[in-house]
């Protein structure tokens, strides 16, 4: 997509972090942009940030309610050009140590929450037969092992699947699909994340790191609209990174298992 300007844009978890900068760059650039978020306060916010936004308070994990919206926004403004997947949770913790409940609850946001907004949206995207662009955030744990992250890195691995999955399925049809896979962003998400089995104050350091050396939100945005425009399948961002430690998975996983353990005890 090369064009933005007055585009319908759908941009879920859009309250803060990288759906805030995504949805603020599509609105500097003439879309029309629907600022999703469970944080009906913080949906309200942005879309008033955006001029031409509006907001909706929608449980992405609720398909019933992701349905609703799309019949609301299909009804109200004729067509849906773009769609950002963004809402999602983090996790930290050893898998021994993560309970039953975390892997639910962070498949049924990060995972169910993409497939439930590609169902509501995708078929009268299609239907539309013009130019449309559905985008899933994943992570760079997406592509390789992220040790003390376990259902963090599953539910971002699955998003990562299912895309590609989409993409061959979307050739020759009027829908692109990209990949967006970031590195560390300093984003709200640490501060709301689950630590399992760590001992206290750590959360405090991790955010304290993520300050120092993540990049931010508006980074991911521009790169991703630029991502969109060539029709890239995967927008990996930071490149090094990200893309090294891809790379590296690629060339010889037993290496980049090694690695993905000494950067834990680091971190640690």
């Amino acid at each position: 997509m090369k064009n933005f300007t007055d585009k319908v844009a759908v941009v879920t978890g859009a309250g803060s972090g990288i759906g805030r900068a995504i949805a603020l760059r599509l609105a500097s650039e003439g879309a029309i942009v629907h600022c999703v978020d469970l944080n009906k306060d913080n949906a309200d916010a942005v879309a008033r940030e955006c001029g031409k936004g509006v907001g909706h308070q929608v449980d992405v994990t609720d398909m019933t309610a992701v349905k609703m919206l799309a019949d609301k926004l299909f009804a109200g403004d004729g067509r849906v050009d773009i769609l950002i997947n963004n809402a999602g949770i983090a996790h930290a913790g050893r898998i021994i140590d993560c309970e039953i409940e975390d892997w639910r609850r962070l498949l049924d946001v990060n995972v169910m929450g993409v497939v439930h907004g590609i169902h509501a949206f995708l078929p009268r995207m299609l239907e539309q037969k013009t130019p449309g662009h559905i985008v899933s955030t994943a992570s760079g744990a997406g592509l390789f092992a992220s040790p003390g992250m376990g259902p963090y890195s599953a539910s971002k691995h699955a998003v990562v699947g299912l895309s590609q999955v989409l993409a061959a399925e979307m050739h020759d049809t009027s829908i692109e699909v990209t990949i967006l896979c970031p590195g560390i962003v300093n984003t709200p998400i640490v501060q709301t994340s689950q630590f399992r089995g760590y001992p206290a104050g750590r959360r405090e350091k991790t955010i304290a790191f993520y300050e120092k050396r993540a990049a931010t939100p508006d980074r991911i945005a521009t790169d991703l609209l630029n991502a969109m425009r060539k029709g890239k399948l995967f927008c990996i961002t930071r490149r090094m990174e990200v893309g090294l430690g891809w790379y590296l998975h690629r060339l010889s996983p037993r290496l980049a298992l090694a690695a993905s353990r000494k950067m834990m005890k680091m971190l640690e």
